[in-house]
C-alpha cells in the first residue's frame, strides 16, 4: 500500500507534478524533516506533514503574487 495514493486531489496541470515534488523535497530539507524513502507518509507526524503543506502553500502563493505583480506593473 506504500505506493498507492488515497488522495482524491488531482493536479489541474499534471505536468507540474515533478516541480511540486521537487518543491516538497526542498522544503523538507530546509525544515530538516526526513522524507520517507519508501514514499509512504503515513508514519510521519501530522505536525510535520502539515508544516510541509503550509510551506508549499506559502511558496505557491508567493510565486503567484510575483507573477501577478509582474503582469500588472507594466
Amino acid at each position: 500500500m506504500a505506493n498507492q495514493s488515497r488522495s482524491s486531489n488531482s493536479l489541474v496541470v499534471p505536468q507540474a507534478s515533478a516541480a511540486l515534488d521537487q518543491m516538497k523535497f526542498e522544503i523538507c530539507q530546509e525544515l530538516g524533516i526526513q522524507i520517507p524513502q519508501d514514499g509512504y507518509y503515513g508514519n510521519m507526524t501530522t505536525r510535520d506533514t502539515g508544516t510541509i503543506g503550509g510551506y508549499i502553500t506559502r511558496r505557491l502563493v508567493q510565486m503567484a503574487e510575483e507573477q501577478l505583480a509582474g503582469r500588472f506593473s507594466r
